[in-house]
């Protein structure tokens, strides 16, 4: 199972769309997948399953577990001020060490309002996951300027369409 990770908290966020459209895209290929939402992390989590408290919480470790199970994942990354949301960093902390990443292929895919499609946020995602032993690949697809590029569910630039199912057909094809 590809699990794809909408790497925000917000309710209803463009990244939860994203995610939906690049799963539908997943299964189009002939791949099961699924899509794992922040926003449904419980609102005090940092307090109550982290560190001391790892493992505690029944409603966090379900969600972890779901993206740690995976076979291979997708992420999902809006750019909040030059990188990615700290609620992913979070998120992360409170995975099992040693990492049951290690191993894994990640695709990851940058979003933002502005021109550079969060190449930032990825290369800061791709150093921890590296860290945690996940291969991730090459091909990092960029959706610049969502407000134009994002409109009814759909991609509207052929081109980010075109690199999105070069990377949905390389992570499919993958072990």
């Amino acid at each position: 199972m590809i699990t794809i990770v909408s790497s925000t908290n917000q309710k209803n966020s463009r990244s939860r769309q994203v995610a939906e459209y690049y799963r539908q895209q997943i299964q189009a290929a002939g791949a099961d997948a699924r899509v794992v939402d922040l926003a449904d992390l419980p609102v005090d989590f940092i307090e109550s399953a982290l560190y001391g408290n790892f493992g505690k919480h029944d409603a966090f470790n379900a969600v972890r577990d779901l993206v740690e199970g995976a076979s291979k994942l997708v992420f999902v990354l809006p750019e909040y001020n030059g990188s990615f949301p700290g609620v992913l960093k979070a998120f992360i902390d409170g995975f099992h060490y040693p990492s049951k990443l290690s191993g894994k292929m990640v695709a990851l895919v940058g979003i933002s309002d502005g021109g550079s499609g969060n190449p930032l946020g990825m290369s800061h995602l791709t150093d921890i996951l590296s860290f945690m032993n996940a291969t991730v690949l090459g091909l990092r697809v960029k959706i610049p300027f969502l407000k134009k590029n994002w409109v009814e569910g759909e991609i509207q630039d052929e081109f980010i369409k075109t690199l999105l199912k070069q990377q949905i057909e390389m992570l499919v094809k993958l072990p």
